[in-house]
C-alpha cells in the first residue's frame, strides 16, 4: 500500500473478502483480502467496552452522538443547520453539537479523547473521499471542506474517517438496523436529498471514488426535470422532499393550517410507522424536507414556516388531491429506481430512511406498486423493500460502526 503522508496507518492482515485498499496520496491501488485494522488514531478502547464519537451532518441539521460496541447511544445532541456561507461557523456548530453529545454521555469538561476508538462522520456530498474534504450541494458555507483534518486537530489527533450520509445509513441499518444478518444491502434516504449505500457480501462497498450506491441520480424520468447534480431526469430531482413540494406548489396546492387533527405534529409529536395511518413525520428532525430545507435553516417553533413536506402530509391525510398526487409521485419514482438497484445487484434487502419517507402511505403505496410493476425478473421480485426500524439514529450508529467495527465498515487512506 502507498501511505504518503497519511497521519492514519493500517495494518492488513488475512480474512475473508476482497477490498480495495489505498492510502494517502494514490500512486498503486492494490486488489487483496484484507481486514482493516487502525495501528494509529483508531484504538483508544479496546474490547465490547469501545465507544466512539459519531457525527451525522445533514441539509438542515447536525446530531451528534455516542455509541457503545453494542449500538446503544449513549449521549446525544441534535442542532439545527446553521444558515450562512462562512464555513466556520458551521465547522464550530458542528464541534458543539459533538461536545453536547459528548456532556449528555457525561463526558463532557475535560475528556480525554484517546479513551475513543474514533470519531465516524457521515455527511452530504459530493466529497473527496477518503480525504473527507466536502462540499455538500445542500450545506452552501461548505465548499472543499477539510473537515476530516479540521475534526482530527480538533479533536486531539483522534482517528477520523468522514464518508457519505447515505453510506453512514447502510452501514448502520446492516450493523443494528433492518438489515442485521444480511449479507447484500442497498439504504435509501428520501429527505432533503435521496442518497444510498451498498453493502455487498457483508462489506461496505465504496467504488473507485467512494460514490457507490448513489441512487438518487439513477435517471428515472429521461424527459423529467434538471437536476441540482447537472443530469436531467434523477431520482432526486423529481422525489426528494424539496422537490416534492416545489412540484406541488406549482401544480396550485396550498397548505392545510397546523392544528389537531391536521396529521401535522409538532416537536414533541410521534410518528407513525410509514405504512400507517397518518403522516409518519416523527422525530427525524428538520431534514423532513420541504422550503425549510432549501432555506438551509430548521426553523423553529415561533417562526411562521413555509410549505415544506410535513404540511404536504398533511395535506394529503387530509385528501387534498394535488397533495397526494405529488407524494404518490415521489413514491412511484422510488419505486422505480428501486426495481432497477434490485435488478442490478442481486440484493437481500432494501430499506428506506429518511423524513421524506415517512410521510405516509400513499408514499407508500405508490412506491411498492412501482416496485412490482418494474420487477420482472424473479430474483428482483423477491427482494424486500422496508422502512428503517429506527429512523433516528441509524446513520448516527453507522457513523460510529465506521470505527467501532472496521472489519466490515472501515477503509483505509
Amino acid at each position: 500500500m502507498a501511505t504518503g503522508g497519511s497521519r492514519d496507518t493500517h495494518t492488513a492482515t488475512s480474512s475473508t473478502g476482497p477490498v480495495t485498499v489505498t492510502a494517502g496520496p494514490v500512486t498503486t491501488t492494490t486488489t487483496t483480502t484484507v481486514t482493516v485494522t487502525s495501528s494509529a488514531g483508531f484504538g483508544g478502547a479496546s474490547g465490547r467496552n469501545r465507544t466512539a464519537l459519531a457525527l451525522d451532518i445533514g441539509g438542515t441539521k447536525l446530531a451528534g452522538g455516542v455509541v457503545d460496541a453494542t449500538g446503544a447511544v449513549l449521549g446525544r445532541a441534535r442542532r439545527a443547520m446553521p444558515k450562512t456561507l462562512d464555513p466556520e461557523v458551521t465547522f464550530a456548530a458542528a464541534v458543539e453539537c459533538l461536545h453536547s453529545a459528548l456532556g449528555d454521555a457525561g463526558l463532557g469538561g475535560r475528556y480525554d479523547y484517546a479513551g475513543l476508538a474514533g470519531l465516524g462522520v457521515g455527511c452530504g456530498g459530493p466529497m473527496i473521499w477518503p480525504a473527507g474534504e466536502v462540499s455538500p450541494l445542500n450545506i452552501p458555507s461548505w465548499r472543499d471542506f477539510p473537515l476530516r483534518a479540521r475534526l482530527r486537530d480538533e479533536f486531539g489527533g483522534l482517528g477520523v474517517l468522514v464518508h457519505n450520509d447515505a453510506v453512514a445509513l447502510a452501514a448502520g441499518e446492516h450493523w443494528m438496523g433492518t438489515g442485521r444478518n444480511t449479507r447484500n444491502l442497498l439504504a435509501v434516504t428520501v429527505s432533503t436529498g435521496v442518497g444510498g449505500g451498498l453493502v455487498l457480501d457483508g462489506r461496505l462497498y465504496h467504488g473507485r471514488s467512494g460514490n457507490a450506491g448513489h441512487v438518487g441520480h439513477l435517471v428515472v424520468d429521461p424527459a423529467g426535470p434538471d437536476c441540482a447534480c447537472g443530469g436531467v431526469g434523477c431520482l432526486e430531482a423529481i422525489a426528494s422532499g424539496p422537490r416534492t413540494v416545489a412540484w406541488a406548489i406549482e401544480e396550485g396546492w396550498k397548505p392545510v393550517e397546523a392544528g389537531p387533527g391536521t396529521g401535522r405534529p409538532g416537536p414533541d409529536d410521534g410518528g407513525t410507522r410509514p405504512n400507517e395511518a397518518g403522516t409518519g413525520f416523527g422525530d427525524s428532525g428538520p431534514d423532513t424536507s420541504g422550503a425549510s430545507a432549501a432555506r438551509g435553516d430548521g426553523g423553529g417553533p415561533d417562526e411562521e414556516r413555509a410549505p415544506d413536506g410535513r404540511a404536504l402530509a398533511a395535506s394529503a391525510a387530509a385528501g387534498d388531491k394535488i397533495a397526494r398526487a405529488a407524494l404518490a409521485r415521489s413514491g412511484n419514482a422510488v419505486g422505480i429506481a428501486l426495481a432497477s438497484c434490485a435488478a442490478t445487484f442481486d440484493l437481500d434487502l432494501v430499506t428506506v430512511a429518511g423524513g421524506f419517507s415517512q410521510s405516509g402511505p400513499i408514499f407508500w403505496d405508490a412506491l411498492r406498486a412501482a416496485y412490482d410493476r418494474h420487477t420482472g425478473m424473479e430474483f428482483a421480485r423477491a427482494v424486500p423493500v422496508e422502512p428503517s426500524s429506527a429512523p433516528n439514529d441509524v446513520a448516527l450508529r453507522g457513523a460510529a460502526a465506521f470505527v467501532l467495527v472496521p472489519d466490515c465498515y472501515a477503509w483505509a487512506g
